[in-house]
């Protein structure tokens, strides 16, 4: 008998819960949408954090470089070169450590046994400076050196990361991906391989397969690396240990990367490397997120706030508007409810059929507005804007250096400050948003049912006996 008398009353009143479904509709596409936008800007901080320091980092460890003491001079390239005769080809390299000042390398293990600590892995970031030319020919003279002449020299900067080739599930290599050759095998510690950016390759003419000279040394190339988002940490990878030595930092690192058992215990975690592992700076993941800047930050605090907030004010007036309308329909239907309870319906049953029916709105409600939040999130991801957010210059980044001045005089500028980094926006819709929806409609439902059953609860049979009369 409920069925029955609910699927008439649906059929008799198509267009009135056509308008109580679509208002619970609108407000659950909206929640979707919104729900999906900012797991979206959630996912794009995380694609951006990992282009500064890898996939699975969830902290790093490094030291900050100190300000000069007094008396102090910082260390500078250097080039000398040896202009005897006609001064013929010269090329020199010179390998520093760049971003932090150096940590020894037993930090790493100090870190990893820390209580919480899942995995720790040590880099090193160098910066080669590379200056090739030649000498024009002079004036000897016996005894005296060459005068006259000239120069015309090239100067060359390209960043060099140190991987930990035996832990390269860590690190800023894991930003990239390897789209020719391999990357690093666990046999080659200290073999003279490399691992190229992509567009530092384009930019140089390297290939697998090819050699790439650093202070002498020629590395060959076995693989290709292409950054999944924004610039590559790096231009070219190699072997910790050769980056090292290069570098005149043995048993040296700038930078662990850690990654945590639980999320939940990063806060631990890093008190825990402040307080045990002195002389440290440890940044985690939410630090990161608060230097990024830019579109991507602006938009995620839109959806995140003004986008929240909507979505709330908006269900809850629909909530409102359906039980409202349904208490209305309900005072509409007095004879109809008073003669039932004349021919013994009692209150409860009464109130459990408006309720019915009031559930029964919410979820064609539910299905609409699961239909229109899916149109919503999908053409938010077929054509939403690329973001762009701008990044905290990173240690171990591979910003380039730019060599100012006419024919490449004036030295090296420092890295760029900041990066910026593109990422598409996109609206995932999960299982739980969809879950979340399906509870909104049942909810909605409910608060329409509760207004119009305790209305419906009230009735009398008298009062249907004066509307027949």
């Amino acid at each position: 008998m409920f069925f029955t008398y609910l699927r008439r009353e649906l059929r008799r009143r198509r267009r009135a819960a056509l308008v109580v479904a679509s208002g619970l509709g609108l407000g659950i596409a909206l929640v979707i949408v919104v729900s999906s936008v900012t797991a979206g800007m959630g996912r794009a901080q995380d694609r951006v954090l990992e282009s500064l320091y890898g996939l699975g980092t969830d902290m790093t460890v490094t030291k900050a470089a100190s300000p000069p003491g007094e008396g102090e001079t910082v260390r500078r390239p250097r080039f000398e070169f040896d202009a005897k005769g006609d001064g013929g080809g010269q090329s020199q390299d010179v390998v520093m450590v760049q971003g932090f000042e150096t940590l020894p390398a037993s930090t790493v293990a100090k870190v990893g046994a820390q209580d919480g600590v899942a995995d720790a892995v040590g880099g090193l970031s160098a910066r080669v400076m590379k200056v090739d030319g030649r000498f024009g020919p002079g004036e000897a003279r016996p005894g005296k050196p060459v005068q006259g002449g000239g120069a015309d020299f090239g100067v060359d900067s390209y960043s060099v990361y140190g991987t930990d080739v035996a832990h390269q599930e860590l690190g800023p290599l894991t930003t990239s991906r390897i789209t020719s050759g391999r990357t690093f095998r666990a046999a080659e510690t200290s073999a003279a391989v490399a691992v190229v950016d992509s567009a530092y390759a384009k930019e140089q003419g390297l290939a697998v397969g090819g050699k790439l000279t650093v202070s002498g040394t020629a590395y060959t190339v076995v693989g290709v690396a292409t950054a999944e988002s924004g610039d590559a940490a790096a231009d070219v990878y190699l072997p910790l240990a050769r980056a090292q030595a290069l570098a005149d930092a043995k048993d040296e690192v700038t930078t662990v990367y850690v990654r945590v058992t639980d999320s939940q215990r990063i806060a631990g975690v890093e008190a825990a490397i402040a307080r045990n592992v002195p002389g440290t700076t440890v940044t985690t993941s939410a630090d990161l997120a608060d230097t990024v800047s830019g579109s991507l930050s602006t938009a995620s605090g839109l959806a995140a706030g003004v986008g929240t907030w909507l979505s709330v004010v908006v269900l809850g007036a629909a909530f409102v508007v359906s039980g409202l309308l349904t208490s209305s329909a309900v005072g509409r239907r007095v004879r109809e409810f008073g003669t039932l309870k004349a021919l013994g319906w009692r209150s409860g049953r009464v109130t459990r059929q408006v309720v019915g029916e009031s559930l029964v709105h919410g979820l064609i409600g539910g299905v609409l507005g699961i239909g229109v939040g899916l149109a919503g999130a999908w053409a938010v991801t077929a054509f939403g804007p690329t973001l762009t957010a701008e990044l905290g210059g990173a240690p171990g980044g591979g910003a380039r250096q730019v060599v100012g001045g006419p024919g490449g005089g004036g030295g090296p500028v420092r890295d760029a400050a900041s990066r910026a980094v593109d990422v598409a926006l996109t609206a995932p819709v999960s299982l739980m948003t969809i879950a979340l929806a399906v509870g909104l409609a049942v909810a909605g439902g409910l608060v329409a049912g509760g207004f119009g059953g305790w209305r419906a609860s009230r009735l009398r049979p008298a009062d249907a006996l004066r509307r027949v009369a």
